[in-house]
């Protein structure tokens, strides 16, 4: 192990994880079932999806990649190339966590910070990466420490409320009449008994975004809902929507503030579902274009990385 290896710093950038490719459909929803095999029909649903939003899965993984380029490059041009190197770790495809993790080692990183693309913290989600991620590190010697959270970032704020406010210019002058709706993934109910802070850190970001673009009529709404028998967190969108629709609102700006890429849950579940049940209500649905790899939400990451690790770094 080089003295060169030990003065890098690994970062470890986490998410949701997308198969690489149609064929690869089965085994992730598989990995995501905890290694119940989808029925017929749920592998049919889920493939029909990600034939519908882009013909196949490709996009969304290569999204993923880019975002992680995007934030080496970022952290090369902060700290100099070769001090912060990236490497990728997937809930639920490969890379795994667990495998970047171990690449890291394999590299000699001793110190490193982990990170997931989601910027609000919930144990079921966000907790669960960094579990995965803290035992394999262990196993490794690797001293990780990690974010948590980065949800009121000036610069993820200001990425955001920029975007809210070149989707609204769509409207033309109807746009004082929109009705700007942030969303997030749901998660079971019973995190309000856990006191998690996963709903409030979603308000804190929506708040901050429709101040910060000059907002005065927003809502927050779930979608994305998993079918697991037990209840979700709610109202769903399409809820949402129907009541809109009732109390007379003709425009709505859909603003996914828990989502920072273009993938299956904005593609489709905005996009397509959503957007087809407003149609049928009489109301005009907009999405805001998605972050990405933004420039301004990769050096929020990069920032967040940084004060994570206090003087370390310098």
């Amino acid at each position: 192990m080089s003295d060169t290896a030990n003065n890098k710093i690994g970062v470890l950038v986490m998410s949701y994880g997308t198969p690489e490719n149609m064929d690869k459909v089965e085994s992730y929803y598989t990995h995501i079932r905890r290694g119940h095999p989808p029925t017929p029909e749920q592998l049919e649903d889920l493939t029909g999806r990600y034939k519908s939003i882009v013909g196949g899965v490709f996009p969304l993984r290569e999204n993923t990649d880019r975002q992680v380029a995007a934030l080496q490059r970022t952290f090369d041009e902060m700290a100099g190339k070769g001090r912060f190197v990236c490497y990728q770790g997937l809930k639920h495809a490969p890379p795994y966590i667990e495998d970047g993790v171990a690449a890291m080692a394999k590299d000699g990183i001793t110190q490193a910070v982990g990170i997931v693309l989601t910027p609000q913290y919930s144990s079921m989600s966000v907790g669960g990466y960094i579990k995965r991620a803290a035992e394999e590190a262990e196993k490794h010697g690797i001293s990780m420490t990690f974010v948590k959270q980065y949800h009121l970032h000036p610069a993820l704020i200001r990425s955001l409320a920029e975007r809210v406010g070149n989707a609204l210019d769509r409207f033309g002058d109807r746009k004082e009449q929109v009705m700007v709706l942030f969303s997030a993934h749901s998660l079971p109910e019973k995190i309000l008994e856990m006191k998690d802070p996963y709903p409030e850190q979603l308000l804190e970001t929506s708040r901050a975004v429709a101040e910060a673009a000059g907002v005065q009529h927003w809502q927050f709404t779930w979608q994305s809902a998993g079918q697991t028998g037990q209840p979700w967190l709610g109202p769903d969108i399409l809820e949402t929507l129907d009541r809109l629709a009732a109390e007379g609102t003709k425009e709505v700006l859909v603003t996914p503030v828990g989502f920072v890429s273009d993938h299956l849950e904005v593609l489709y579940d905005i996009d397509l579902e959503a957007k087809k049940h407003a149609a049928g209500l009489g109301m005009r649905l907009e999405r805001i274009d998605m972050l990405n790899d933004d420039p301004r939400y990769m050096a929020a990451i990069a920032e967040s990385v940084r004060e994570a690790l206090g003087g370390t770094a310098e």
